[in-house]
This record gives structure tokens, C-alpha cells and sequence, in this order.
């Protein structure tokens, strides 16, 4: 069965790929690289004994995401990762997030609906969320004019999304809202690897205490926190990655009740930026120096999920502890060229 996903050498996508390929789907990757290299697919053959077929491909390019589908009538499924993902850079260059992941997203969508072309599962987040007035944050709380353009983006996607799947009754769609991911694959063969500075807060962290970095930045220590410090939902990125096969199994056998389902993915609990700082030096015995920096814009106090949905529905549940999570980072970033 070939399933096609977006943005397949990213982070995320890279270890859905791999838990694609363990459940015995075939699989096709388009990405442009532009946050990504082509290294990780070496990565994904050495784990599976399996090397999807790669495309590089920019979904802006409206002609080649056409010519791509011609090739590829039969796909049974797309997962879409692809898309600038960094809440700060959004903030500094809104028009590129408005183009990369709104503009591509409808040039997929047109391309499916020339083909016939349903089950598709979109990577959202909680961002949709803003600031929410009650935690944990369930499905149904509402959602509020996006803190960042990264936000919109992802808010803007579901709306198109939901709108479309109305209007084309063979449609069906899931966006699943992430929460943190974080950690690599346990063989430490892929990994979060940004390119240039790390947006998130764990790659910074680990190439702080590798010494890539001079020290950690904590953007803020005046929060409504018990530490003053922002609280996320850190999930393990393999249980993200088996998160999109379940949802994808869910299309694929028809259990779906409506034609455009969300689900929260997270842990349920919620860590500040020092709980993490320490929970990372506790599990690695690495001394991880940091200082306190000014707010970042688009940054909200706290946010966790309410997993009760995708539990019961999805039959899903993350099953990793931070600890395990922080230790594959780790040893992801202990793997990698000193250079």
C-alpha cells in the first residue's frame, strides 16, 4: 500500500517514515530539503533495511507537485509534514510561512482532488490553541487569533482543510495537533537535526552540553509558572511517529464517523523550560550552562493536552517517558560529526 509523505526527511516525518516502513507500507518522500538532508534517508534504510523512493520537491511549484501526481495514481494515503515550522522565524518573516505552508498545501489538495485522491492526514499543532482559557487543552476548546504566523498557518491549513472535506463527500481527513515532540529513534541513526540555529528547546539544549553552543538561552523567567518558566507537553517522537500509522489505519479501514476528524497529540502532562533543564542533566550527568533571556514573541505561558480523545477513539496513547526522551536526544547528539 503507498503512502506518500510530505516533508519525509524532516524531523517528524522522518521517524513516521520508519514506522511507515516497520508496519509494512510502502512509501514515497517528497522534500526540498530546505531543513532537512538528503543523509537521513542512508539513516532510514540503515533501521529498516528498506530505502523509500525520495523525490526532492517543493510544493510551491505548483507544475511539479502536478507532474509528481501523474507519476504516482495510485497513492492510498498522504501524510503532510512539509512546512517551515520555527515560531520565532514566522514572526521575522511571515510572507515565507504564508507561502510555503499555505500556498503548498493548497497545490496538494488541488492535485488530489484532480485524482480522486483521499485520506490525508495534516500535521497541525497546539499553537491553534493560542493562550487557552482552561488546561488541559482538549479538542473543543476554542481557538483563539494565532500568537504567530507559524500558528496561523497551522489554523488557516485545518480551516482549508475542513472546508474542503464538506465539499467533496469522498474526502476524509485527520490534522492532528502536536504538542513538543521530542527525542530521536533509539538506534540514534535520526534524530532532531536542525540547520543553522535550533528553534526548539531541546537541540539547543544538547548542542549546548556537546559544546556546539556557548550556553542555553530560557526565554523568560516571569511567567504565570510555578519556576516563572513557559510549561509545554514534551512527547517522544516515536510515539508521534506510531500516532500518524494509527490515524492513517483509521482512514484506511473507514473508522472514521465524520469526513474531518482532529485529535490532540501529547502526553497529558506538562513540563516547564528549567524542569526540562534539569530532568536533562539528571538522566545524562551533563552540567548544562544557561541564562535567562528576554520573552520571545509568539511564545504562549503554557499549554498541555487532554489525551482523553485520542485515547479512546484513535485508540492510541504515548507510552515513552521524558526520561527516555531526553536520553535519545542525547544520544542522537553524541552521534553526530563534531564539526
Amino acid at each position: 500500500m503507498k503512502i506518500l509523505v510530505t516533508g519525509g526527511l524532516g524531523y517528524i516525518g522522518s521517524h513516521t517514515v520508519v514506522a511507515l516502513l516497520d508496519q509494512g507500507y510502502e512509501v514515497v518522500i517528497i522534500d526540498d530539503l530546505s531543513n532537512s538532508t538528503v543523509d537521513v534517508l542512508e539513516g532510514i534504510t540503515e533501521i529498516t533495511n528498506k530505502t523509500p523512493e525520495f523525490h526532492k520537491l517543493d510544493l510551491r511549484d505548483k507544475i511539479a507537485v502536478a507532474k509528481f501526481f501523474d507519476q504516482y495514481p495510485d497513492l492510498k494515503g498522504i501524510i503532510h509534514f512539509a512546512a517551515s515550522k520555527a515560531v520565532g522565524e514566522s514572526v521575522e518573516k511571515p510572507l515565507l510561512y504564508y507561502e510555503n505552508n499555505v500556498g503548498g498545501l493548497i497545490h496538494l489538495l488541488r492535485a488530489m482532488q484532480k485524482r480522486n485522491l483521499s485520506n490525508f492526514i495534516f500535521s497541525s499543532s497546539c499553537t491553534v490553541y493560542g493562550q487557552a482559557d482552561e488546561l488541559p487543552i482538549t479538542e473543543s476548546a476554542r481557538l483563539k487569533k494565532a500568537e504567530s504566523p507559524y500558528g496561523n498557518t497551522k489554523l488557516i491549513g485545518e480551516n482549508m482543510i475542513a472546508d474542503y472535506a464538506k465539499s467533496e463527500k469522498e474526502f476524509k481527513a485527520i490534522s492532528l495537533r502536536y504538542f513538543n515532540p521530542i527525542g530521536a529513534h533509539p538506534s540514534a541513526k535520526i534524530g532532531e537535526l536542525p540547520i543553522g540555529t535550533p528553534q526548539n528547546l531541546v537541540p539547543f539544549i544538547t548542542q549546548t552540553a556537546i559544546g556546539k553552543r556557548k550556553e542555553l538561552s530560557v526565554f523568560g523567567d516571569d511567567y504565570n509558572t510555578p519556576d516563572g518558566t513557559c510549561i509545554r507537553d514534551y512527547i517522544h517522537v516515536m510515539d508521534l511517529a506510531e500516532a500518524h500509522v494509527r490515524a492513517l489505519e483509521r482512514l484506511l479501514k473507514n473508522e472514521a464517523t465524520e469526513n474531518y476528524e482532529v485529535f490532540n497529540l501529547g502526553t497529558g502532562t506538562g513540563s516547564s523550560v528549567m524542569e526540562i533543564i534539569q530532568t536533562f542533566e539528571k538522566v545524562t550527568q551533563q552540567n548544562l550552562p544557561y541564562k535567562m533571556a528576554d520573552r520571545r514573541a509568539g511564545d504562549v505561558t503554557a499549554a498541555y493536552a487532554d489525551i482523553k480523545k485520542a485515547n479512546q477513539i484513535l485508540g492510541w496513547k504515548a507510552k515513552r517517558s521524558l526520561d527516555k526522551a531526553l536520553s535519545s536526544a542525547w544520544e542522537w547528539e553524541k552521534n553526530q560529526p563534531k564539526d
